[in-house]
């Protein structure tokens, strides 16, 4: 599954074209390589997304073509949520 559709499907991003809009951005690391919009994920990939001032790292479990709003958080396993590092001159 692509990773864009990823994103709207797990209810990670609302809608499939601001996901893609987040990919083109640069702000999604899957396995901590910068990826574009029809990057294929796997069970087992470990995805970072850049939030405004927070990075949400994820791991994909389970990869289902479409749910229900209470099935779409058991695609993924959350890692790790922190604040982004800002360099201070």
């Amino acid at each position: 599954m692509r990773i864009d559709k990823f994103l709207k499907v797990s209810r990670i991003i609302k809608r499939r074209s601001l996901a893609k809009d987040v990919v083109d951005a640069s702000r999604i690391m899957v396995n901590n390589k910068v990826v574009k919009p029809s990057y294929n994920v796997k069970v087992g990939d470990i995805v970072s997304i850049i939030f405004g001032n927070k990075i949400v790292t994820i791991k994909i479990v389970e990869i289902i073509e479409s749910t229900k709003k209470n099935d779409a958080k058991e695609m993924y396993e959350l890692i790790s949520e922190e604040p982004v590092k800002q360099d201070l001159d």
